[in-house]
């Protein structure tokens, strides 16, 4: 251990909670990934559905998905492989099963690329901006979180845990909005998602891009249906 050890880590981890809060200007706020759909279709109407409903997307999902794509990003910057991270973000920016789900995932992505060039500087992340820009595609935001994530040193089952963590917490806070509920009602919604952020963490440390892959249909459809939503709150 060098006498700077102790300290790397604990950086890290402070850094990862700046990244990862509501504070962190992605506009995350503003969508909802299809739940407001749910909400007025009657999927979703208490905080038991909700948590049904959120843990179906994060395990069997797109948020299964977004846990494989930060994994694999966070390995490329490890082993410092360029042509695979590329192929990776290719993919990412693609692999998205609605216009919506598509927006969502792109502007998060560049607004979060954006700050963290300008705040937190990382040679890795200028290479992908500018190789993405070259191609005309967005940056995915997994896959900016799971690169600068690795390159912080932090663990990657750390680092996945909180990435999923604050995924969910972002749409149990759409929720709580839209169904209503109250705040209590949304801390036990994600108290309750734990062990489900846990076992996708752990899955996505040996999964690969040949894993992916969406059993979470319904998600789609409503994302879908909120593309014509008469009255909506939020961007997706």
């Amino acid at each position: 251990m060098t006498e700077h050890g102790p300290a790397i880590p604990v950086l890290a981890l402070l850094r990862q909670q700046s990244w990862l809060s509501p504070a962190f200007p992605t506009g995350g706020y503003s969508y909802s990934h299809g739940l407001e759909w749910a909400v007025e279709a009657g999927d979703v109407r208490d905080r038991r559905s909700l948590v049904d409903w959120l843990e179906a997307d994060l395990r069997h999902g797109s948020g299964r998905n977004e846990a494989i794509f930060f994994g694999e990003a966070w390995r490329c910057a490890v082993e410092e492989d360029r042509p695979r991270l590329l192929n990776l973000a290719e993919r990412a920016a693609v692999l998205r099963g609605t216009s919506e789900l598509a927006l969502e995932s792109s502007q998060q992505g560049t607004a979060c690329l954006a700050t963290l060039r300008r705040v937190w500087p990382d040679s890795t992340l200028d290479w992908l901006a500018e190789a993405l820009s070259g191609r005309g595609l967005p940056p995915a935001l997994a896959v900016v979180l799971g690169v600068r994530s690795a390159r912080a040193g932090l663990p990657v089952r750390l680092a996945l845990a909180a990435f999923l963590q604050a995924y969910l917490s972002s749409q149990v806070n759409a929720g709580v909005r839209l169904v209503p509920l109250g705040q209590t009602d949304g801390q036990l919604a994600i108290a309750e998602l734990e062990r489900a952020v846990l076992l996708t963490a752990a899955e996505a440390e040996r999964t690969a891009l040949d894993d992916l892959g969406s059993a979470a249909f319904r998600v789609d459809l409503s994302s879908m249906a909120h593309e014509a939503q008469y009255t909506r709150l939020f961007r997706s």
